[in-house]
């Protein structure tokens, strides 16, 4: 249908309220017009995610609305009325502007359509969300979020009974229910601010006469953060309050849900020495402070750093604004505070796992890790005798690994049985112990500052540890490039980019391109990875390049793991490489 007609419609049916017509009507530029409804905002494999305003194209309570309506039914039709009733679904949120508004919108749809929902009350961490599902017994998990996006943005994602976000079997059943629903009609909000109560009707329900209200009985507010701390307080691997009152500790939540369980778990831990960034302590969801509350940015921890600095500290950490992603900033030999990069954290806390955890009550000790993440950490884990997964590049893929290996051990399935020690991406992302089925910056944040404590008590810091795996095992240089491409014109420009890619390989010594966009790569016994528009080129001196979209925002991404005999080398090499794949780009 044409955008304009479209935009028309919703600017002048009364059905959409006074706030979200007004919007539209200061709209001046068709451009602006068309990439509002040129589309409808696509719930795709990562959920939804997109700029919070009026229009198809766009994250408001209609929707929000809409998917939700088509996730009851598939939870109705899955499991049953009965079922979903005894059971119900956890709602969660960050902190963002609009985010415990749309989560009440979940609530309500899913109450008017008899789910029982459990929502938790205040902002806290997607991965108290992922651990809430399964301690309910729930059927599935929502969370309202963007993780790191920047404060224009929003999203929705949807977790499975095991506290997994849905990967591409699951949702893919999800979409076709979130398609059925064609006319937002179909949700109708009885005033003109977030509602406390919707009348829902949908298909053969609607035509029945039959309507659905939101059901305030079958809502629980719960906070579990107690009971989620003390979960993951059970990885703690040094119990030394001498070594860790002796580290200094600088934290920044960046606005984020992260105050409370990071505070919490560090204090349980006896990390007494840890002082909050008070101007980024508060619930802002403009995160004010912050160009962008992205803690793989050096800018976004630059008041830790100040902080840090005054206080003498050792360690900066910061979370994202729902708390799945950890940043830190260490303290080098000039008194400078240094960015980690994500695989080089990851690296440092596979080294600190291994080394204190008895392996030899593990039977099959394992790791997972993406196929974008640096292969250093890997190399730990082989000589270690730790088995190795590579999976598709996002965490739900490392999640749905933990939830086979328990399906393998449940089946006496010695083929699959392996027990899981750790998963990280190259994205500040990462998990100890099973918990959660997400990334959680919560166990991590404990966990480095375990790792640097110890480091500390042996006069050495992160950066010392990081240079002594460097000597081991050789030099990685680990690149992320994104490309910001906004818009209609933007995609077609990404997409433009992955087709010439696909024809043409910008290297020469080139030992393997995987495409997995196709579906014949084998995933170490577990059948095939699921298709992905991710291009791998593994060059003959042990160096990758990938190049993906990214799934949740307007971006193109090249990851470059480049190796080399020492840092000087792999500068070399990085450059050579970053402008023949950049110049065939186009970029």
């Amino acid at each position: 249908m044409d955008y304009l007609k479209i935009y028309t419609n919703w600017a002048n049916d009364n059905f959409f309220d006074e706030d979200t017509r007004k919007e539209l009507g200061c709209i001046t530029s068709e451009k602006e017009i068309e990439d509002r409804f040129y589309k409808e905002l696509e719930f795709g494999t990562g959920g939804l995610r997109g700029i919070m305003g009026a229009g198809t194209n766009r994250l408001n309570k209609y929707t929000v609305g809409k998917v939700t309506l088509g996730l009851g039914y598939y939870l109705i039709d899955t499991y049953g009325k009965d079922e979903c009733i005894e059971r119900g679904v956890v709602i969660g949120f960050d902190t963002r502007n609009n985010s415990k508004e749309y989560a009440r919108v979940v609530a309500d749809v899913l109450t008017g359509l008899g789910l029982k929902v459990y929502l938790i009350k205040d902002a806290r961490p997607t991965p108290q969300l992922s651990f809430s599902v399964p301690y309910y017994k729930a059927l599935a998990g929502v969370v309202l979020t963007a993780s790191h996006n920047p404060k224009e943005y929003n999203g929705y994602k949807v977790y499975d009974e095991f506290g997994c976000q849905l990967v591409p079997s699951q949702a893919d059943r999800v979409i076709q229910y979130v398609n059925e629903v064609k006319d937002y009609h179909s949700i109708v909000y009885r005033d003109n601010k977030f509602p406390s109560s919707i009348v829902v009707s949908y298909s053969a329900a609607a035509k029945d006469g039959i309507v659905f209200e939101g059901n305030d009985t079958l809502l629980t507010f719960i906070d579990n953060t107690e009971e989620f701390v003390s979960e993951v307080f059970k990885q703690q691997r040094i119990n030394n309050e001498i070594i860790k009152n002796n580290l200094n500790i600088v934290y920044t939540p960046l606005h984020g849900s992260g105050r409370i369980p990071v505070s919490k778990i560090l204090e349980m831990d006896g990390f007494h020495c840890a002082s909050l960034v008070d101007e980024q302590a508060n619930d802002d969801g403009d995160f004010s402070t912050v160009k962008s509350p992205n803690p793989e940015d050096k800018e976004a921890l630059t008041l830790g750093i100040e902080l840090a600095k005054a206080l003498n500290a050792d360690i900066v950490l910061g979370t994202d604004p729902d708390c799945d992603r950890v940043g830190i900033a260490v303290k080098d030999a000039n008194n400078e505070y240094k960015l980690l990069t994500g695989n080089q954290i990851g690296s440092l806390l596979m080294d600190f796992i291994i080394r204190h955890t008895d392996l030899s009550e593990l039977e099959k000790p394992a790791i997972v890790k993406t196929i974008v993440t640096s292969e250093l950490g890997a190399k730990i884990a082989e000589k270690n005798d730790i088995e190795v997964f590579s999976t598709l590049t996002e965490f739900k893929f490392i999640g749905e690994k933990i939830t086979q290996f328990e399906k393998a051990k449940d089946q006496d399935d010695l083929s699959r049985n392996f027990d899981y020690l750790f998963g990280y991406e190259e994205s500040y992302g990462y998990l100890c112990g099973t918990h959660a089925r997400d990334k959680d910056a919560v166990v991590s944040s404990m966990l480095i500052c375990e790792m640097a404590a110890e480091a500390k008590s042996q006069n050495k810091t992160l950066i010392d540890l990081l240079n002594d795996i460097y000597n081991e095992y050789g030099y990685y240089k680990d690149v992320l490039e994104s490309f910001t491409l906004k818009g209609k014109d933007g995609i077609e420009k990404i997409n433009a980019m992955m087709s010439i890619l696909r024809k043409e390989c910008p290297f020469t010594d080139v030992e393997k391109i995987s495409d997995f966009n196709k579906t014949t790569f084998e995933e170490h016994g577990f059948g095939t990875y699921p298709i992905s528009n991710v291009l791998k080129y593994e060059l003959k001196d042990g160096s990758w390049v990938a190049v993906r979209p990214s799934g949740t925002e307007p971006k193109i991404k090249i990851y470059y793991s480049i190796r080399g005999n020492d840092e000087s080398d792999a500068n070399v090499r990085f450059e050579m490489i970053q402008n023949l794949i950049k110049t065939r780009m186009g970029l």
